[in-house]
């Protein structure tokens, strides 16, 4: 155990805020320890998806645990098991370099592997939950281990049933392992617009899964700046879900808006182009504003904490449910 642990370098927002007691789990074993059960605690990953607004007086369990094996296959699909604490990323080009694709639409998001079924991470018209075969995690009020597989694990966008019980909020869970399903029988995912002129670009007709996951690659790095470089959360608003009139009158008004039909009849906008319209790209309140390249990445520009994030949120939101009466809903954790 550690006390008043600097969690700066744990954000990928670079905000500031100290964490009363922190331990770094390496081994799943370590969660067992009772001591850990006896106060409140904050389940941290990658840091890539949160809002630090202050000092943390909850205990902050740092998820490392590292390891990534071939747990077993058949003729329809390889299973991989990564620790909670693998770099995603790190993963994805694990999974492609074994020759296992399946996942190369998710290259270079960031965070780690624990808090990918969390968010149910996607991109690229491919969500994390449509590969994922189970989860394995810590209960610390039953103190048991427990596995929950792909279909009760409750997914939808950017949702799961670890958001929807507070799981990841109240720190009961801690997601120690994940296991996926890659099914032999590939077929590229390449329907997104940016991802089909990349390969154009590229004067490649029949992609491979590395092909795939390099373009992805290339088109993230056009778009997204590096936390290393310019501190970001990643897109920071979810694209939002309105009914099927809603979207349509929305069209009529603006022929450009990005929008796509979802299989419950929804309707998903794309909050970037939102945002942009709104005038927000490339503007700043303070030291925190839109990125100038992409209009759905919140950035650091130095100095910022957490009441600055709040206020230019807030600000963004206002813009944009002004002008088009729909509320923009923030990805990151605020904590």
């Amino acid at each position: 155990m550690q006390h008043d642990i600097d969690l700066a370098p744990f954000n990928t927002l670079a905000l500031p805020g100290k964490a009363a007691r922190y331990r770094r789990i390496t081994e799943a074993v370590q969660l067992t320890d009772p001591a850990l059960a006896s106060e409140p605690r904050f389940v941290l990953g990658g840091g890539s998806n949160l809002v630090l607004t202050g000092d943390v007086e909850r205990l902050v369990l740092h998820m490392a645990i590292p390891g990534r094996r071939l747990l077993r296959e058949d003729a329809d699909a390889v299973y991989v098991e990564a620790g909670a604490g693998e770099n995603w990323h790190d993963f994805v080009q694990w999974t492609l370099a074994q020759g296992w694709p399946g996942l190369e639409n998710l290259s270079l998001i960031p965070g780690t592997v624990g808090a990918a079924p969390v968010q149910n991470i996607g991109a690229y018209g491919l969500e994390v939950g449509e590969r994922l075969f189970a989860v394995n995690a810590w209960d610390f009020e039953k103190k048991a281990f427990f596995a929950v597989d792909r279909e009760n694990c409750r997914f939808s966008y950017r949702d799961s049933l670890f958001k929807q019980q507070g799981w990841h909020l109240d720190g009961r869970v801690a997601i120690a392992s994940v296991v996926f399903r890659l099914p032999r029988a590939w077929q590229p995912n390449v329907a997104y617009a940016d991802l089909q002129q990349e390969l154009a670009g590229a004067g490649i007709a029949a992609p491979t899964p590395r092909q795939i996951a390099d373009a992805v690659v290339a088109v993230r790095r056009r778009k997204l700046p590096d936390p290393a470089q310019l501190p970001n959360a990643g897109s920071f608003f979810q694209n939002p879900l309105v009914d099927r009139n809603r979207a349509e009158a929305l069209k009529a008004r603006y022929p450009a808006l990005p929008s796509y039909a979802q299989p419950d009849g929804r309707v998903k906008l794309a909050a970037g182009w939102l945002i942009e319209q709104a005038g927000w790209k490339g503007k700043s309140l303070g030291p925190v504003g839109m990125y100038e390249k992409q209009a759905l990445v919140l950035v650091n520009r130095g100095g910022a904490c957490g009441v600055d994030v709040e206020r230019t949120m807030a600000a963004v939101q206002a813009a944009v449910r002004e002008r088009f009466a729909v509320d923009l809903v923030a990805e990151p954790v605020f904590l």
